[in-house]
């Protein structure tokens, strides 16, 4: 078996996973693996931008006050705090390594808004924040001589001893078709969400929720799955294959969500109207659809200058040309599509998990920041600000003076996949993701959940049964992970018992008095142990 050794192995290669690698080539050697090619991640997609406090009327109070009422009553007090203070200085950071923002004429950075926030406070480049963050973190990625990045690479599991402590990753090298042990002193997940557990997603199809499987199979910690932020506006076109997201900043700039008949209903389900919180505008747009028998809603951008409109979304502009639309006359058809996981593994606010040498940044972990329904925008600075905070801490305080364990051998016997069970599989996905998208999607019931454990673990078995059979190829694994992480997501949804942010469930429709964090983990004897842990916020 093929082995490296470094200081730090980083699994993922979007924003979270770019940064940290970036810090942690300033203490030690850095072994990054991507299972796709090194741009390929969900913060390639994002368009909004990066919320912080740069407007001389803005105040970090106010941002804090944003990001809890958007939470509601889950988010960490400690964790929001933390990133909304260091916000300014993450922006700062990032011009200073080549990220080109847009500006005003006068040369200050131009400042958009978004749903749930109550000043302008979107750095942003265009509508392609993410694309142009990622650029700028690959290039000085690629430049550093400590950093070896592994394209093409998938990560299986955690590397444990026998006291459970973490000392690396299996990944399958889809190119050679062989099982290398990555071993370190720090292990740090950067792996991103899980929007393709739903047939609607804005992400790649990369995002199959590989991190989050990953540690609970190795006993960490997870926390608050049920909480799957549904972006509200993706563009709706039922021959895509995956819907293109239209930014939550459009509505930020006066663009009106209407019915079929023109109808402006927003003001019925929130005092924002169409800048209230993503939760409660893909609640309003499913219920609209539903109630009107509507396979979508509308955006009407008409009444905005279509100058100005081209300038500030340019992409945006583009993608719906493309699709014949006509800005200036013609609405754009949206429905809601899955878009961020609020829920992962359990960090504190170093980023450690629950398990020694293990740690997890950005999508992948709960650090507390999101609470029950993320505030727009606060995505990329957590992510930012968490990844100078876990190598710190894992260089400082909990790194390993000596090597590791002889004893962590593996031999991994890898069978061909013949060509029916290559389609097996490709049933089995498109199975799993309709069965949560009806029975788990943006609103809930009992009978639904308890209906889809029930399915969910038949198809769980099965695709159980492929794996340990011995075969290995990416498709699988992937396949693997989207059930465990739907499972994870079903469990967290059964274990709470009221309606909250984006957990919306129509026997549970009151929100209870004490807001409570739910907990998952794997014990030692492969018993699932879920309970609910009050927060303070």
């Amino acid at each position: 078996m093929t082995g490296f050794r470094s200081n730090f192995v980083i699994i993922g290669s979007g924003v979270a996973g770019l940064k940290t690698a970036l810090e942690a080539a300033e203490l030690g050697d850095v072994q990054l693996i991507t299972k796709k090619e090194d741009f390929e991640s969900n913060t390639n997609y994002a368009q909004g931008g990066i919320a912080t406090v740069l407007d001389p009327n803005d105040t970090f109070d106010s941002h804090i006050l944003d990001t809890h009422e958007a939470g509601a009553g889950l988010c960490h007090r400690d964790s929001v705090d933390l990133i909304v203070t260091h916000g300014p200085d993450a922006i700062k950071e990032l011009i200073e390594i080549g990220v080109e923002f847009t500006r005003e004429q006068d040369g200050r950075l131009e400042l958009g808004r978004e749903g749930g926030h109550s000043a302008r406070r979107i750095v942003h480049a265009q509508d392609l924040t993410g694309r142009e963050v990622e650029k700028a973190l690959l290039q000085n990625v690629r430049d550093h001589p400590r950093i070896q990045v592994h394209e093409f690479y998938f990560a299986i599991d955690l590397i444990l001893d026998e006291n459970r402590r973490c000392w690396g990753v299996w990944a399958w090298d889809a190119h050679d078709e062989k099982v290398h042990q990555f071993l370190a002193g720090a292990t740090i997940l950067a792996t991103g969400g899980c929007g393709l557990v739903y047939r609607h997603s804005t992400n790649p199809s990369i995002a199959t929720g590989d991190g989050v499987s990953m540690a609970f199979r190795a006993g960490a910690k997870i926390a608050n799955m049920e909480f799957i932020q549904f972006h509200p506006t993706a563009l709706y076109n039922p021959e895509d294959k995956r819907p293109y997201l239209i930014s939550e900043a459009v509505r930020g700039e006066r663009a009106i969500l209407r019915a079929g008949d023109g109808t402006a209903f927003m003001k019925n389900y929130h005092k924002l109207k169409d800048l209230a919180p993503r939760d409660i505008v893909a609640r309003a747009i499913d219920n609209e659809m539903k109630t009107r028998g509507e396979s979508c809603c509308y955006l009407d951008v008409t009444h905005i200058d279509q100058q100005f409109f081209h300038k500030r979304f340019p992409f945006i502009s583009h993608i719906c040309e493309d699709h014949g639309l006509n800005l200036a006359k013609d609405w754009i058809p949206v429905v809601p599509a899955a878009h961020y996981m609020c829920g992962g593994v359990v960090t504190d606010l170093k980023g450690a998990t629950s398990i020694a040498g293990l740690y997890s940044i950005g999508e992948t972990a709960c650090t507390g920041v999101h609470g029950a329904n993320r505030l727009a925008s606060n995505s990329i600075l957590e992510a930012l600000v968490f990844s100078k905070q876990s190598v710190g801490e894992s260089w400082n305080k909990g790194f390993p003076q000596t090597d590791p364990p002889a004893a962590l051998e593996k031999e991994w016997v890898k069978k061909p996949l013949e060509e029916l069970e290559g389609v097996r599989i490709v049933n089995l996905r498109q199975t799993l993701r309709g069965l949560m998208w009806d029975y788990v999607g943006i609103v809930r019931s009992n009978s639904r959940l308890e209906q889809a454990k029930k399915r969910l673990d038949i198809l769980k078995e099965e695709i159980d049964s492929i794996y340990e059979s011995g075969h290995i190829n990416t498709q699988l694994l992937e396949l693997r992970n989207l059930a465990q992480t739907a499972e994870l997501i079903l469990l967290c949804t059964l274990q709470r018992k009221e309606s909250r942010g984006l957990h919306y469930n129509i026997d549970y429709p009151d929100l209870s008095e004490t807001p409570e964090d739910s907990v998952i983990r794997l014990l030692p004897d492969n018993d699932v142990q879920v309970e609910s842990v009050p927060v303070s916020t």
